[in-house]
């Protein structure tokens, strides 16, 4: 009984919050008159309208959030947990990515519609009704907190709905419209699908998943601040203070270089607390390595170019960094003997 008066506690919590972010937004933002479900005078076909409604959902974005929770699953259970486990945990972070995600969409629709990489998302596009994508992103959060909170566990599913707050209030209602160190503190909702991957199997939360959780943190900003170079001046001119944007790319090609070092070092921190293996040892190290020479280049030049390049392998490095950990966590030769 308790269990259940708590889940129902917190989507009445999460119910409140997201109708109060609405109504403020609502408040600032005029609605087009316009019927967003016709193109070209014809209603939108069933297959049109999901998939705007899927594209709500950012799904790139979520395979990356993914990415990290299976091998800190693995690495919690020293070996592979249940296949089950697996499968539910990652549905129901991806219903709850999707829920930021859409919610995210609905809060920055004004400033979507003036940027080239992000005109052409489904609201800017007049392919889906404001009212109709906030209530969309609010059930995707509710049946993922409810979903992990029967299939997982209560702390999973509060984890993943912390992520989704603090997506949706700290970074995108507020610092992203008025700080450079926007990414910065608001990279941390990235960063929890690690620590809902480590609560699934245990029930708890442990310093190795913390240091998987402050890998993607410290990833967060060379990744985007990469991306943000070269859209500088849509930043600029839809007035988000994207640091690429304030401060010009001199200091933000500097700034990648610095966290690139940070990160080097907080990828090794694993080793002692986690007591990893040869395999990710050596994994960590060569691409701690590649990372920083690529960020030390873009420092000494700020090509456009080298940016994209620096962008594209940083997904490269987390999706294998973390396969390391899977390995380390699968392979007994992979461990240090005792």
């Amino acid at each position: 009984m308790a269990v259940v008066l708590h889940v129902a506690f917190a989507v009445l919590v999460w119910a409140t919050l997201v109708a109060l972010s609405a109504a403020s937004r609502r408040l600032s933002l005029p609605e087009p008159v316009v019927d967003v479900m016709r193109t070209n005078g014809h209603r939108a076909s069933l297959r049109d309208s999901t998939a705007a409604y899927f594209q709500l959902t950012k799904p790139r974005i979520i395979v990356l959030l993914l990415i990290t929770t299976v091998p800190a699953m693995m690495l919690a259970d020293r070996g592979m947990p249940s296949l089950w486990l697996v499968l539910a945990t990652l549905f129901g972070g991806t219903i709850a990515a999707g829920s930021a995600n859409a919610i995210n969409c609905y809060l920055d629709r004004d400033i979507d519609g003036m940027m080239r990489r992000t005109r052409t998302r489904p609201l800017p596009a007049d392919r889906v009704e404001p009212e109709n994508a906030l209530g969309f992103g609010f059930a995707l959060g509710v049946v993922s907190y409810l979903f992990l909170s029967v299939t997982v566990n209560v702390l999973a599913a509060t984890l993943a709905l912390s992520a989704i707050a603090f997506y949706v209030f700290v970074y995108t209602m507020w610092l992203k419209r008025t700080s450079t160190q926007n990414i910065v503190i608001g990279g941390a909702a990235g960063a929890v699908p690690a620590l809902v991957g480590w609560a699934a199997v245990t029930g708890t939360v442990a310093a190795p998943a913390w240091i998987l959780f402050a890998i993607v943190f410290v990833w967060t900003p060379p990744h985007f601040w990469a991306l943000a170079m070269r859209y500088a001046g849509d930043y600029a001119a839809a007035g988000v203070p994207m640091l690429p944007a304030v401060r010009g790319e001199e200091e933000t090609s500097k700034q990648i270089l610095l966290y690139s070092l940070a990160l080097f070092g907080t990828t090794l921190l694993l080793v002692p607390v986690a007591n990893m293996g040869v395999v990710y040892t050596a994994t960590a190290v060569v691409l701690g390595g590649a990372f920083v020479w690529r960020a030390l280049r873009l420092w000494r030049g700020s090509a456009p170019a080298d940016a994209m390049r620096l962008f594209r392998f940083s997904i490269v490095y987390l999706g294998l960094l973390f396969a390391a950990v899977a390995a380390d966590a699968m392979l007994p030769f992979a461990r240090p003997v005792a």
